[in-house]
């Protein structure tokens, strides 16, 4: 004899199965979002980086051409093609530029890159800070 007992047709979700959804869902955003926002500045930092490797290369070749570094970063963006913006980086001197010397600046200017700070790198080479080269 088989007995048959219905309990009743579920259709739905209870409320407890609804709030643990929405705290599983919580707690994933609350990881993922400052990773995914961490990662994004990273990436736009990449354009600084760019656009500075770009700017030193063309002191360098204005150098081999004519002997010295330019002094006005207008020769740069208009003889050498250096980017005046690089995404949300402006790119200019910083400091005292002279016919042997020059310091570059990546100044963020977009709120959402403010925190990053500013990238340099200078006639030898060096990039500071190293930690946000390095990346």
């Amino acid at each position: 004899m088989i007995i048959n007992i219905n309990w009743g047709s579920k259709k739905g979700i209870t409320l407890i199965e609804l709030l643990i959804v929405i705290v599983i869902v919580g707690i994933l955003a609350a990881i993922a979002i400052p990773s995914y926002t961490n990662y994004m500045v990273r990436a736009r930092r990449a354009d600084a980086k760019t656009a500075l490797e770009q700017f030193r290369a063309a002191q360098e070749m204005r150098r081999a051409e004519r002997g010295s570094y330019a002094t006005d970063v207008a020769e740069l963006r208009n003889t050498w093609g250096v980017p005046a913006v690089a995404g949300d980086y402006n790119v200019n001197f910083v400091g005292v530029s002279n016919a042997n010397t020059f310091t570059a600046e990546a100044q963020p200017w977009s709120p959402r890159q403010a925190g990053d700070g500013s990238l340099f790198i200078n006639y030898r080479g060096n990039k500071t800070p190293a930690d946000k080269w390095a990346k």
